[in-house]
């Protein structure tokens, strides 16, 4: 045993119940699906068992637009599932089994209590040896390239192996969030720090009811535009675009600096996207500022709503 691994001993809650709360999920996504090209076919990670019927929760890129679904407990025993829903600002997904799992619920911690410095779990399917023994590194605004924005994602290291829908258990025992993505990042100046960064529970609390009863929150969806980002030398920069998008077809270029969006100066990445969700809800048109081999042009994005491209769940 390393010592990045869980002691019972040293815990104050049942870890084996807790861990057999955590279980493998393999996901088919059709081949035209949006998603495909980016994300792949085959998806495997983790999800969390938040209700003794089932329910599942996971990170949603898992299974956005899956066909097909399948569930494996600690034991090696395999359901097939469903999507239930998912939300493209939070990242979360869920999931519902469509076979008895048996397996116990594991409870809604507080994420907002989460503080640097606390020590976590990062629990994925397989019991004590998927799981990683973890401290916090940092509570902050996370931005992705992919118009994703939270204000306060938990950042722990080390890393987990397998980090996507595994589950950050506190000291309680209880789900403080859901394992999102790898990271690297510096810590005092010295070398890079290998960590993963959580999608905290508290974002899910708000929209659990509406995504149980409807598959989606009871909001509109934001103004999506197919359109990455990414900040260079204090400047926001378009390094790609989605085929045919939004902003592909608004004709702008990989290589445009951002300058202003609706006329307000663009300062990070948070920005823009903090911008572009303030002009109005999916649909709205976006006016966009862009310098471009030393000009400036106007150009309006004719934005959508991303959740229309994709493929909504089917119930086998």
């Amino acid at each position: 045993m390393s010592e990045e691994d869980p002691r019972p001993e040293h815990l104050a809650y049942d870890l084996n119940k807790v861990l057999s709360s955590i279980v493998g999920l393999k996901s088919h996504v059709p081949e035209d699906a949006f998603t495909a090209s980016i994300l792949g076919t085959e998806r495997s990670g983790n999800g969390v068992v938040i209700r003794e019927d089932g329910l599942i929760l996971t990170i949603g890129y898992l299974v956005t637009e899956a066909e097909t679904i399948w569930i494996t407990d600690n034991r090696g025993r395999a359901v097939p599932g469903t999507v239930l829903g998912y939300d493209q600002e939070t990242g979360f997904g869920l999931v519902q089994a469509l076979g008895a799992l048996d397996l116990p619920a594991l409870e809604f911690g507080e994420s907002s209590a989460v503080r640097e410095g606390d020590p976590v779990m990062l629990a994925g399917h397989g019991g004590r040896r998927a799981a990683v023994k973890a401290q916090v590194i940092g509570v902050r605004e996370f931005a992705g390239y992919w118009e994703y924005l939270i204000d306060d994602a938990i950042f722990t290291a080390p890393a987990h192996p397998n980090w996507g829908g595994c589950g950050l258990i506190g000291e309680d025992g209880r789900l403080l969030g859901i394992g999102s993505l790898f990271i690297q990042q510096s810590q005092g100046g010295g070398q890079p720090v290998d960590g993963n960064m959580v999608v905290p529970i508290d974002l899910l609390k708000p929209i659990y009811d509406d995504m149980v009863a409807y598959g989606m929150p009871n909001r509109p969806p934001r103004p999506w535009l197919g359109l990455y980002g990414t900040e260079m030398e204090s400047r926001l920069v378009v390094a790609g675009l989605s085929d045919g998008g939004p902003a592909d077809q608004a004709d702008v270029q990989v290589g445009d600096v951002i300058a202003k969006v609706d006329g307000r100066p663009v300062g990070s990445l948070a920005d823009f996207l903090r911008q572009v969700w303030a002009v109005g809800p999916a649909g709205s048109a976006i006016p966009l500022t862009v310098a471009r081999d030393g000009e400036l042009l106007e150009l309006t994005i004719e934005s959508v709503s991303r959740r229309e491209l994709l493929k909504g769940p089917k119930l086998h």
